[in-house]
């Protein structure tokens, strides 16, 4: 059998069909990989800031949202409740958060939690601002890392016609002032309200989250996360400069836990475990140098002691309070050597406490110095150096065991003797020996009464 002929014409009709199906089939896929829809949205990550702001919530947070990409993470949600926190961990948290190329939304949660002072920034930087419904955000003023003047006077009410209240001190006006432009370019960016924004730094104002989105503060007010992300699905934002459209309704939620290194971080950073670490590393390393060969004194004081400065490297310091320990610190390894019995030490102890407590300022959330501690250092200190006096005293009436003092009164046994010199065995060496007056036979027990070089004047024991 023999199929039937193909006529050409029939050819030239199906190559058309063919170009325009491969056509359409590009198009598609051009379609899919170009529009941002909810394949390339995956998953919304959750991160959780619950407490002070600090360097280890700042690494935290600065490394998931630089993992974060937008194939993968359709959102970044950062769940917080904070009391504030440090400006430059605010500031890296917040320049991670300007920079990332997937939206971020910070959340106000749970019911009963602030965004107070470094949070509000934080709220104000991101995409969208939302809260839960009972907590608060506002009281933006920065704390000065000194604390409050010693001057009576120093804070002056200043009235600029909208009864405000500024700072009288240079210092302070210009830290006030430059929280007050970045808040609010951060609020022009986001396009929020500004005014409220340099009130909340000027004059420490807070607003619940009702009051919050009618002043158009935040954005959302959502009862949890599945809520938060229905409504703001379909919203336009501002994503490292640009916009882009929100597809967030129904993305499964995926928490990512703080991991070792932020929980080491955080551990290292809390002002009492550095002071502590600091502490064990210069005694350590002060007894390796009274024991030397001894190793371990010499290592646990080494590392404590690079541990406790990478820890201050990061915390914000008064550099006068920490020269004051250190003086301290000085003065009490000074009267072990010197013996002034404590008054040295004592002035190390009194040192070492007013710069403690000088060292970290106390207004700061989660940089604050437990006083106990400090009273307990202290007072381990003084007990140590206590025990220290109390040796030197008792060793100064110890009679002396070693030298040529220790042969004085020493007892011994005639070797060998002749008229008024002989030879005597004392602590186990044989001597020349002489007497004055006294008549000494070979094997008589002898006591030395005193030493005239290598001759020692014996008399009968």
């Amino acid at each position: 059998m023999h199929s039937p002929p193909i006529k050409a014409g029939s050819r030239l009709r199906e190559r058309p069909h063919r170009r325009f199906v491969f056509a359409l089939a590009a198009i598609v896929l051009a379609l899919l990989i170009a529009l941002p829809g909810r394949a390339a949205a995956q998953r919304a990550v959750v991160l959780d800031i619950d407490g002070a702001i600090g360097p280890a919530v700042a690494d935290y947070v600065v490394r998931a949202l630089k993992a974060a990409t937008p194939g993968e993470t359709g959102v970044v949600i950062l769940r917080m409740n904070t009391p504030g926190g440090l400006d430059s961990s605010m500031r890296e948290i917040n320049a991670a958060i300007l920079a990332s190329a997937v939206p971020v939304v910070t959340y106000v949660a749970p019911n009963g939690a602030r965004a107070a002072s470094a949070g509000t920034y934080i709220a104000y930087a991101s995409a969208v601002a939302a809260m839960a419904p009972g907590t608060n955000l506002g009281a933006a003023t920065p704390i000065q890392l000194g604390g409050p003047s010693f001057f009576p006077g120093a804070q002056r009410p200043q009235n600029d016609g909208k009864d405000k209240t500024e700072p009288a001190d240079a210092e302070s006006r210009k830290a006030v002032n430059d929280a007050a432009a970045y808040i609010s370019g951060l609020a022009d960016l986001n396009g929020r309200n500004a005014e409220w924004a340099v009130e909340a730094v000027r004059g420490a104002a807070s607003l619940a989250a009702p009051e919050a989105l009618r002043l158009h503060v935040i954005d959302v007010v959502a009862d949890d996360i599945p809520d938060l992300l229905r409504k703001i699905d379909g919203r336009t934002v501002r994503v490292a400069g640009k916009p882009a459209r929100l597809m967030t309704a129904g993305l499964p939620v995926a928490t990512i836990a703080p991991g070792w290194r932020t929980e080491l971080l955080a551990v290292i950073t809390n002002p009492n475990v550095a002071l502590i670490l600091m502490m064990i590393g210069i005694y350590g390393l002060f007894f390796e140098f009274l024991n030397p060969g001894a190793v371990a004194p010499g290592l646990i004081g080494g590392i404590s002691l690079l541990v406790a400065l990478y820890a201050l490297n990061l915390l914000p310091i008064n550099y006068a309070g920490a020269a004051l320990v250190l003086l301290g610190i000085a003065l009490m390894v000074a009267e072990v050597h010197i013996g002034s019995f404590g008054a040295i030490g004592v002035g190390g102890i009194v040192a070492f406490v007013i710069g403690a407590i000088m060292m970290f300022p106390a207004d700061v959330p989660g940089v604050g110095l437990s006083m106990p501690l400090v009273a307990a250092i202290a007072a381990a200190t003084f007990g140590f150096f206590t025990l220290m006096v109390g040796l030197l005293f008792r060793s100064r009436r110890r009679a002396v065991v070693t030298g040529a003092e220790a042969l004085l009164g020493a007892e011994g046994e005639a070797v060998w003797w002749q008229g008024a010199e002989g030879r005597v065995r004392v602590a186990g060496e044989i001597w020349r020996a002489r007497t004055a007056a006294w008549p000494i036979e070979a094997g008589a027990r002898v006591k030395v009464i005193r030493r005239d070089g290598l001759v020692l004047v014996v008399e009968p024991a």
